[in-house]
């Protein structure tokens, strides 16, 4: 019997899920080197509070903040770049020419991605909670998983968009991860609540999804610092990370069939400039 549509999908889902399960059991290295040098930043950041007599709450922003750093580095670099790396080695006529939906192949490189990264981020949280004596009061587990599912889904939403993006400039991919990185590490609030940086920059930055799910986790983790750090309530920010999850999904399929559509039109995938 021929598979449904939907089956192939989830196939190609579980394919692309699997390299990136297994391969990081084949380079241990690297995995060691994911979860080791965020904490040199935790570290000086750290210190620099200690040196400076802040509360202790704000190290513990620090850590989890150095944690969440990963999230955004696999998606720059695992998620974005993707497709661009696949044209160059040759894989990427093959997703096009394949009966199953190229959101299906993102989607799979999301979860494989995501279950890496979230091991990688769990394991510097806990040694850097370790190092720096940080202590989680832990307000509702229930709403942390929240926070957590839809923040992933709303960033991952965004890599699959800039998958396609980042394939219609070529070359300047790699350019556009690099650029990208130490900003957003800034502008999101990564190592000190966002709030500080006023009402307009902070909305500015709550683009990213990774901006208003890291304000959300602190208020949850660390509730004692909520009137003074919060940006915005903690059931708006969910509203609003809500929103950005349907947005960013919606707008990474327009790019993917914008893709498309210029690979049949004009038989190139990049932009005329390019």
């Amino acid at each position: 019997m021929t598979d449904s549509y939907l089956m192939r999908n989830l196939r190609a889902v579980r394919g692309r899920a699997y390299p990136r399960l297994i391969g990081s059991t084949r380079e241990p290295s690297w995995f060691v080197f994911d979860v080791i040098l965020p904490l040199f930043t935790i570290a000086g950041y750290a210190y620099v509070y200690k040196f400076l007599d802040a509360r202790a709450e704000l190290i513990g922003y620090v850590v989890l903040g150095g944690a969440m750093t990963a999230f955004w580095l696999n998606i720059l670099w695992s998620m974005a770049s993707q497709l661009y790396w696949e044209k160059e080695i040759g894989n990427l006529p093959l997703y096009l020419m394949a009966p199953i939906s190229r959101m299906s192949i993102l989607a799979g490189m999301a979860v494989g991605g995501l279950f890496e990264t979230t091991i990688q981020a769990a394991m510097t949280l806990a040694i850097g909670a370790i190092a720096f004596n940080v202590v989680f009061s832990l307000a509702s587990p229930v709403m942390l998983l929240v926070v957590f599912v839809v923040t992933m889904i709303a960033l991952y939403g965004m890599g699959m968009m800039f998958a396609s993006l980042y394939l219609l400039l070529g070359r300047e991919a790699y350019h556009l991860s690099a650029l990208m990185m130490e900003p957003v590490y800034f502008a999101s609030g990564f190592y000190f609540p966002v709030r500080h940086l006023g009402f307009w920059a902070a909305a500015g930055a709550s683009v990213i999804p990774i901006t208003l799910g890291l304000d959300a986790l602190r208020q949850i983790i660390f509730p004692e610092g909520i009137a003074e750090d919060a940006f915005l309530p903690l059931n708006t920010e969910i509203a609003l990370l809500s929103g950005l999850c349907v947005v960013f999904m919606v707008l990474s399929r327009y790019a993917l069939r914008y893709m498309e559509y210029l690979g049949k039109t004009t038989g190139r995938l990049t932009l005329r400039w390019q």
